[in-house]
């Protein structure tokens, strides 16, 4: 299942197995995003940016598994789906901040055959313009260096959007500082068509009001995990340990021992950087020690209730919105609720998770970890998983209301970023108090963690071999992550592009070695 991070939810989910909610990675978690890949997310991150403690980003990854070479469409974001970023203040599982963001998707040359196209520098080249063109006249549009301009030429596909913040229920349009329109960040086509990828990347970070900061556009996707190991009963590979890892492979979370199944794909994302003092409820930032420190935080994606299809004319679409996916914490929809609770649970809301809380708090995950490895885990109900799903230590600050059990991303805003030196996949069972499940950063190794937690290592006696070690072998990303906003890795290229494959060398970007087969 695509939602790679599904396991990750399941896990996650189980993890959190106490009433109802999850974490979230996800990829085609449920039916009904399996057949809805653009209202898909895959996975949503909120974490203190790294170079500036003063403020928040949230990221909001959707769409999963995009082929960087797959045009000529190639993956715009849906002119259909209303993209929401929601955050709790006060402990309640109820919105008190939404980020909307829109999209318009414009075709400006209809005539050419491929969303993007570019060669040349349209001075020198192309001058041999067949007849009845004039000879010199350009025929193909110069090399895109630019989102908007004369280097823009040759996006023929481009995207528009719009972002609002509706905080006490007032909306309110955030515009760009330098009063031009937000162009999103089309698939990297590869080095002739987009010679300078990451220039033209970098051009779609934009400064809004309010001290707000947005990039929107298609990513490398963060997400990491031997995917295929993980769907077949946690078959992780002996490469690994067989699933347990040593403590050599454990501590060294630059190297994989096993394959990244999700290794070369892109993925569409919405990153938003916000500064604390405008998401606590004190409109202040607050010492980790604050009850009002700690925030709760989702993505939700919704569509019109309305949609008729016109052949040969466009769609047209029409009705309030009706919420199609929501994701908080990794995996639990997609590894702890029931298939035949999927959809129903992915258009409720975190509010209302008690009515999911037998799947948590005896999660099959646990069973499935016991069977295969043959640990010991807690017995049901699973009451060491509360942390996860509640605002309570060691995330929020002792005396922090616990608010109902639902499935959102607590983070403890007063905790500051931790160093690129110091940091943990592992977060915070590796001490790093700045990482999953305080939040979560692109690096965190979900995965692991999720399936720690669900085997009990939150609980007295079984923080313990094996369940401490227990891992897939995939620790990083196969490119590296960036340390400023957005923090993720641009496109991959439709040109250049690699999916590692059990065998194949590169299965570590820093060593180039070759992952195991069996």
């Amino acid at each position: 299942m695509p939602k790679y991070k599904s396991v990750l939810s399941l896990i996650m989910a189980a993890l959190l197995s106490v009433p109802p909610a999850g974490l979230a990675a996800s990829h085609r978690e449920a039916p009904i995003t399996a057949l809805d890949h653009k209202a898909d997310i895959t996975d949503f991150f909120a974490f203190v940016s790294y170079n500036d403690p003063s403020k928040v980003t949230f990221i909001l990854d959707v769409d999963p598994f995009l082929e960087p070479g797959n045009g000529p469409n190639y993956f715009p974001f849906d002119d259909n789906i209303l993209y929401t970023i929601k955050v709790d203040n006060d402990n309640d599982a109820v919105e008190d901040i939404t980020f909307e963001v829109k999209f318009q998707t414009e075709i400006r040359a209809p005539g050419v055959f491929t969303g993007f196209v570019g060669a040349g520098d349209g001075i020198n080249a192309p001058a041999n313009s067949p007849p009845p063109v004039a000879p010199g006249t350009p025929i193909v549009p110069p090399a895109i260096t630019s989102l908007d301009g004369p280097g823009s030429a040759g996006l023929s596909l481009r995207q528009r959007y719009t972002v609002t913040m509706v905080k006490h229920g007032i909306s309110t349009p955030l515009t760009n500082s330098t009063g031009g329109p937000l162009f999103a960040v089309p698939s990297n086509v590869g080095p002739r068509t987009m010679p300078d990828y990451p220039a033209l990347a970098q051009e779609g970070i934009y400064s809004l009001d309010k001290g707000i900061r947005v990039f929107a556009g298609t990513v490398d996707d963060p997400f990491y995990i031997d995917l295929g190991a993980a769907f077949d009963s946690l078959n992780f590979r002996l490469g690994a340990g067989g699933g347990v890892l040593t403590a050599a492979q454990d501590a060294n979370d630059n190297v994989n021992t096993a394959p990244d199944f999700v290794s070369g794909y892109n993925v569409n994302t919405i990153a938003i950087e916000v500064p604390i003092a405008m998401l606590t409820r004190t409109g202040t930032q607050v010492a980790a020690n604050n009850p009002a420190a700690t925030i709760g935080a989702w993505g939700a994606t919704y569509r019109p209730r309305i949609t008729v299809r016109r052949a040969p004319l466009g769609a047209e679409s029409s009705g309030s919105y009706s919420q199609v996916q929501r994701m908080g914490n990794p995996l639990i929809n997609e590894l702890i609720i029931g298939t035949g609770f999927k959809d129903y649970w992915s258009m409720s809301q975190p509010k209302d998770d008690a009515q999911f809380a037998h799947f948590d708090l005896d999660p099959l995950l646990a069973r499935v970890l016991n069977a295969v490895y043959g640990i010991n885990i807690p017995t049901p109900p699973r009451t060491d998983l509360l942390p996860l799903v509640t605002y309570a230590p060691p995330i929020a600050a002792p005396g922090t209301k616990p608010g109902p059990v639902a499935d959102l991303l607590r983070l403890n805003t007063g905790v500051p970023p931790t160093p690129a030196a110091n940091r943990r996949r592992l977060g915070l069972l590796a001490g790093d108090t700045a990482g999953f499940p305080n939040g979560r950063r692109v690096s965190d190794d979900v995965t692991d963690i999720a399936a720690r937690a669900v085997a009990g290592v939150l609980s007295s006696g079984f923080n313990v071999f094996p369940n401490n070690r227990i891992g897939d072998g995939v620790n990083t990303n196969d490119v590296p992550y960036q340390e400023t906003f957005p923090y993720v890795a641009f496109a991959q290229s439709g040109r250049d592009r690699r999916h590692i494959d059990p065998g194949e060398a590169g299965c570590t970007m820093n060593t180039g070695a070759a992952c195991p087969i069996n």
